[in-house]
């Protein structure tokens, strides 16, 4: 009897991706002058002295994420397989810590904040928990994708319980529309037929407006989101609410133009 040889992995090894790497700085760099440019009036008014204050925090955040992504970029992206159904349930178990006394936090009437040693968002985490789970899902079931319930239906009904959670505890509507277009991305690249997302899609988006608008009109939950999209025709009729954003946006084009007035630090 031969005695199975367990072959290490090499993936530590493999070559480094540069244009990779490139493009994360510079989109990173890019955000940090942006924050510099906005932020900087505003820390300059709390503290009296330090306008980089949170220039300084995110520059902080930036070099550890850096970090964080060269150590994990030496992982194995096979290694998470083992751990695809831990991801998906500890998505579901996170998002519902919201609703835990002390740990969950709620702002601006929303509860999409919990504090554990430090504030997040748990649907930012599971978001990656979410991609995890289906990269695994999809590689393990590829052969049984070309049907409607396998291919499309079984996958899309496994994303039901943390969307509905996204939906109905925390309020939170453009994590659910992000997590469900990554998702659907995956599908589709995996081998899923694209007409029954065409199909699906344009009856469900017509469905969810149609149901947004309803429940906003009805219970008044959610009309936030309706004033958002209707108040583009007339900003002014709410200026220091809905139309808020829109007439700051003119203000900036009517100042600066197109490609603005460059970095200002007060």
């Amino acid at each position: 009897m031969t005695k199975k040889v367990k072959r290490k992995s090499n993936f530590a090894n493999n070559s480094f991706d540069f244009v990779l790497y490139i493009t994360v700085l510079l989109l990173l760099s890019l955000g940090l002058i942006m924050v510099l440019s906005a932020s900087s009036p505003s820390a300059l008014a709390e503290t009296g002295d330090d306008s980089y204050l949170y220039f300084r925090k995110q520059g902080v955040l930036a070099v550890i994420g850096l970090i964080a992504m060269l150590f994990i970029s030496k992982i194995d992206y096979r290694f998470y397989k083992k751990f695809y159904k831990i991801a998906y349930w500890g998505s579901i178990i996170l998002l519902l810590l919201v609703l835990v006394p002390g740990i969950g936090k709620s702002v601006n009437g929303a509860k999409r904040w919990v504090t554990l040693g430090m504030q997040f968002q748990p649907s930012e985490i599971a978001k990656i928990g979410l991609i995890i789970f289906y990269a695994s899902y999809l590689s393990d079931h590829k052969k049984e994708l070309n049907g409607i319930w396998d291919g499309f239906i079984k996958p899309l009904a496994i994303l039901i319980p943390p969307i509905l959670i996204l939906l109905l505890i925390q309020d939170h509507l453009s994590a659910s529309i992000v997590i469900i277009m990554v998702v659907a991305i995956m599908m589709l690249i995996i081998g899923c037929k694209l007409r029954y997302f065409l199909t699906a899609g344009t009856i469900g988006a017509g469905g969810g407006i149609a149901a947004l608008v309803i429940l906003a009109k009805a219970t008044g939950k959610g009309s936030f989101r309706l004033a958002r999209i209707t108040s583009f025709l007339d900003p002014w009729q709410d200026a220091q609410g809905s139309g808020w954003q829109i007439i700051q946006s003119l203000y900036a084009i009517g100042s600066g133009g197109l490609f603005g007035v460059g970095l200002r630090r007060k």
